[in-house]
């Protein structure tokens, strides 16, 4: 993680974190432990994330593992500016050489802005944005103008994506950034055996339990409709046309739940399609990742997507849309497949080309040596170099 005899840092990471849920607050938790070994690392968090009326799920506070134990202060409220304030001052009183921002939806922009504003007065602390996206996927009024804002306080950009990179140049003259890629998420444990992960989903919930011999597809994470359910669901028939395959929907649902259960019956395809309507708790993910054969993303829009690293976490290819920087981390023909969004025709040929020529054992050899380019440390060194170059 770069020169063994570089400066000491003092880094405040900002974001959803522990003791709140989801792969943001996985994503500051493992980003926490990287750091740490090098640089003294505190983590700022949400007392309030989002008011109730905007927050679909059930709960935002995580009720499993906490995957990554960490120490974190719960700061921002969210909708109240005189939180901001008193955090911006009280970083600033920390005297963080940097103050690292997690960003993915003008929401929050108001508030990293003025935290950022007040903490780096005076020049010492520099400000750096890692930006899952700079155009939201679900677009609002005022996004635009909420997000210039927040990037009048921030030096430096961390982009995970050629697709982030483009729209953050679109929006920022001349950024000082790196593209450094999502690493791989390794704090919900190894990949088992399909055979024991099925019998451990069954003992779970009967509702789920799956033959040895069963070809299976995964679904996984919120369910929004930017992530193309509907897509997946329209191209079962075919598949089950030529061959028997069971499908997984896992994840809690931010949109109406009951529209794709209406489109499972109306399709037909109830026998094959299992629903875990719920969120998954830390300890239970590699579960359904080791039962399934193969992760399915048909996204209709995307920047990048954490799942895909979890999927690769346990050796598990992926079948993907051509949007925003999925391309760029499945290998089309290695690592899984690239197919056109919303076509449920080619999703399915896919599926299929998948299971016929046997390629589970060979996508999965490709997986363990591809996941090897996104590490931690990776990352932890990229961060590094970026500080540096802001104070050259």
């Amino acid at each position: 993680m770069g020169d063994s005899g570089a400066a000491r840092l003092n880094i405040v990471l900002v974001g959803t974190a522990y003791p709140l849920r989801g792969g943001i607050a996985h994503y500051i938790g493992l980003l926490w432990k990287y750091l740490s070994m090098r640089h003294d690392v505190r983590v700022v968090t949400f007392s309030r994330q989002y008011p109730k009326l905007l927050f679909p799920g059930k709960t935002q506070d995580e009720t499993g593992d906490a995957g990554v134990p960490l120490e974190s202060v719960q700061w921002i409220d969210s909708i109240n500016p005189f939180s901001w304030i008193r955090t911006g001052l009280r970083i600033r009183r920390m005297r963080a050489d940097l103050i690292i921002f997690k960003f993915w939806m003008p929401f929050f922009a108001p508030a990293y802005g003025v935290i950022a504003a007040i903490a780096r007065r005076g020049g010492r602390t520099k400000t750096m944005f890692i930006c899952d996206n700079v155009i939201p996927h679900e677009k609002r009024p005022g996004d635009k103008l909420l997000t210039r804002f927040a990037f009048r306080f921030i030096d430096a950009y961390i982009v995970q994506s050629k697709a982030v990179e483009r729209d953050l140049k679109l929006w920022k003259r001349d950024p000082v950034f790196a593209s450094l890629p999502h690493p791989v998420y390794e704090i919900f444990g190894a990949e088992t055996c399909r055979e024991e992960a099925r019998a451990r989903l069954a003992a779970l919930d009967p509702a789920l339990r799956l033959a040895a011999d069963e070809k299976v597809l995964l679904f996984f994470g919120y369910v929004r409709d930017y992530k193309g359910l509907d897509v997946l669901l329209d191209a079962m028939p075919s598949i089950l046309a030529r061959m028997k395959v069971t499908l997984l929907v896992v994840g809690e649902f931010y949109n109406n739940e009951q529209q794709y259960r209406d489109q499972v019956l109306r399709l037909g395809i109830g026998g094959s399609v299992r629903f875990h309507a719920d969120y998954v708790p830390n300890e239970e993910v590699g579960h359904f990742f080791s039962a399934a054969d193969i992760l399915t993303l048909p996204y209709k829009s995307a920047t990048q997507s954490g799942i895909i690293q979890i999927a690769y976490n346990f050796h598990r290819p992926v079948i993907a849309t051509d949007v925003g920087g999925l391309g760029e981390v499945v290998v089309h023909g290695e690592t899984g497949a690239i197919v056109p969004p919303e076509n449920p025709e080619l999703l399915a040929d896919a599926v299929c080309d998948f299971f016929d020529r046997n390629l589970f054992d060979t996508y999965r050899a490709n997986v363990i040596e591809e996941k090897k380019k996104y590490s931690w440390d990776h990352m932890a060194a990229g961060i590094e170099a970026l500080f540096h170059s802001l104070k050259n």
